[in-house]
């Protein structure tokens, strides 16, 4: 399914389990090469060690929550797709998704999220 052999590596950051493992699921029978890690800590020592074309990262986390990641994301790639997705928590995830484009998130949207939409924003990214 990919192009000349490629397949696109996708990072989920997620610390729900469900949720990531549904995500990476989601993007693995798309065709998609993912790989999930339960927090923005253990999110970030993998993109350092591992080469991704995009990262789909939750907001509220512990150890590293999402805003931090990708304000860490950002400050080493200003060109490395980011999707981020909340459900959120002490505030709404709307407001959640206004900080994460505000620091750099491509894409956003809230949980639970419509599979179609999701895949049309990452074949964006990819793209």
């Amino acid at each position: 399914m990919s192009e000349g052999g490629s397949m696109s590596r996708i990072l989920v950051i997620d610390d729900d389990e469900i949720m990531n493992g549904m995500t990476v699921q989601l993007l693995s029978e798309a065709g998609y090469e993912a790989e999930g890690a339960d927090d923005g800590e253990s999110g970030l020592i993998l993109l350092a060690s591992k080469s991704f074309d995009l990262v789909v990262t939750d907001i509220v986390m512990p150890e590293k929550e999402g805003i931090e990641t990708i304000i860490a994301i950002r400050s080493k790639s200003k060109v490395l797709p980011i999707i981020a997705i909340s459900g959120g928590g002490k505030i709404s995830p709307e407001q959640y998704l206004r900080m994460a484009q505000h620091f750099g998130a491509d894409y956003t949207f809230e949980k639970p999220f419509d599979r179609s939409h999701f895949l049309a924003a990452v074949r964006e990214c990819l793209s």
